[in-house]
C-alpha cells in the first residue's frame, strides 16, 4: 500500500475517476505535475479543472475557476468553466452561415445567437483521454463529432493535446480533420484568478494585450463587421494596465497567427506577483472578465464566485468568422489539418 502511494505522489501524471454522468459515462480526472505547476484535467469536455502555481513566496494556490464535483460541471450551463470549447468557440449571428453557396443553420442557444458551439456543444462530451509522460506529462483527448452535430456539417475528429513542460508551462495543442468542409474554432475557457480562486476579483490584475485593433459588437455582443484601432481607447492595453472595468471582447493580435506561438497577452497580480504569459498561434484572444458570475452555484471549496471573480483570455478566430469572410478564415476541408497551440507560462514578480 506504501508503495501504491508513493508512485502516485511522485508520478508525473495519474488518472482517477470522477465519477458517472447522469448517462452512466465514466469521467477521468488526469493529474500532470512539472516545474512546481500542477494541472488537473477532466474527460467531460477537456477541462482544465485545476491549475496549482506557485506564488512569489512559494505558496501555491489554485488559480483558475470551477468545481469540486462532476455534477456541478453537468448541470452548468452558462459559464463553461475550464471547457474546450468547439465546434465554434464564441458567436455565430442568428446561429447561419453560408459555406460554398450552402445555407447551415446551427444551434441557437442564447437567443438566435449561437454560442460556444451550441446546446451541447464539446465542453459537454465525454472524450476519450490517454496519458503520457514519456518526455513531458500530458494527456491525449480524442473525441468524433458526426456529421449534423449541433447543425455542424461533416464528420469532425477532434484532438486536444495537455503538456506541462519542465519550466511549468501548460501546452493546449489542438488538431481536427473532416470528412466535409465546416467551420472550426477551438479554444480553452479557464477563468484565471492570479491570487486564487475566490480570493475576489481580478479588476486589479495588470493585463498586457499584443493587439493593436479590435472588433467591436452591438448590444448582443455580435461584431459589426469593423475591424477599429484600439488607440484612444478603453481597449488599449498594448502596455500593461489594470483591468478595471468589464470586457467581452476580441482583440486583433498584432501576431496574426502563424504555425509558431507568438506572444499574444500577459497579466501581472500585484498580490501574489504571479506572472501569466500567453503565446498562441491564434490571430484573436477574447478578454472576457466574468461579467455574469454573479449567483453561480457554489464553487471549490463552497466558494461564491462573485461578478469579475476571474478573468478568461480565449484565444481563437474572430467572433462570427463564418459571416465575414475577409476576416481569417476559419474554413476546413476534407484533406486538410486543423492545427493550434496556445501556451500558458508562469512566472513571478
Amino acid at each position: 500500500m506504501k508503495g501504491t502511494l508513493e508512485r502516485m505522489i511522485l508520478s508525473p501524471v495519474t488518472k482517477t475517476s470522477f465519477g458517472k454522468t447522469y448517462q452512466g459515462e465514466d469521467v477521468d480526472l488526469f493529474t500532470l505535475r512539472n516545474g512546481g505547476v500542477e494541472a488537473v484535467v477532466s474527460s467531460l469536455g477537456a477541462t482544465l479543472v485545476s491549475l496549482k502555481v506557485p506564488d512569489r513566496d512559494g505558496k501555491v494556490d489554485d488559480i483558475v475557476l470551477g468545481y469540486d464535483d462532476l455534477a456541478s460541471y453537468e448541470e452548468d450551463r452558462s459559464t463553461y468553466f475550464g471547457a474546450t470549447i468547439g465546434r465554434f468557440a464564441n458567436r455565430i449571428s442568428g446561429g447561419t452561415f453560408v459555406l460554398d453557396g450552402e445555407k447551415h443553420c446551427v444551434t441557437q442557444n442564447v437567443g438566435e445567437t449561437s454560442l460556444h458551439g451550441g446546446r451541447d456543444g464539446f465542453d459537454k462530451k465525454v472524450w476519450s483521454g490517454i496519458e503520457d509522460s514519456t518526455k513531458h506529462p500530458l494527456v491525449m483527448f480524442a473525441l468524433i463529432s458526426p456529421d449534423g452535430d449541433e447543425g455542424y456539417p461533416g464528420e469532425l475528429t477532434v484532438v486536444v493535446k495537455m503538456q506541462l513542460t519542465e519550466e511549468g508551462a501548460l501546452h493546449i495543442g489542438y488538431g481536427a480533420s473532416t470528412t466535409r468542409t465546416t467551420v472550426l474554432n477551438l479554444t480553452n475557457h479557464s477563468y484565471f484568478n492570479l491570487a486564487g480562486a475566490g480570493n475576489g476579483n481580478i479588476l486589479s490584475h495588470e493585463l498586457m494585450i499584443l493587439g493593436s485593433k479590435y472588433t467591436p459588437t452591438n448590444s448582443d455582443l455580435i461584431p459589426t463587421g469593423e475591424v477599429l484601432p484600439v488607440s484612444d481607447t478603453r481597449f488599449d492595453f498594448r502596455e500593461r494596465r489594470p483591468i478595471g472595468e468589464s470586457y467581452d471582447d476580441n482583440f486583433c493580435l498584432d501576431s496574426k497567427g502563424g504555425r509558431v506561438p507568438q506572444a499574444a497577452a500577459e497579466v501581472l497580480c500585484p498580490s501574489s506577483g504571479r506572472v501569466m504569459r500567453v503565446y498562441t498561434t491564434e490571430p484573436g484572444v477574447q478578454l472576457y472578465t466574468g461579467n455574469f458570475l454573479t449567483g453561480m452555484p457554489p464553487g471549490k471549496g463552497g466558494a461564491r464566485y462573485e461578478k469579475h471573480a476571474g478573468f478568461c483570455l480565449e484565444t481563437q478566430h474572430y467572433p462570427d468568422s463564418p459571416n465575414h469572410p475577409e476576416w481569417p478564415s476559419v474554413v476546413l476541408r476534407p484533406g486538410e489539418k486543423f492545427i493550434s497551440e496556445t501556451v500558458y507560462a508562469f512566472s513571478t514578480e
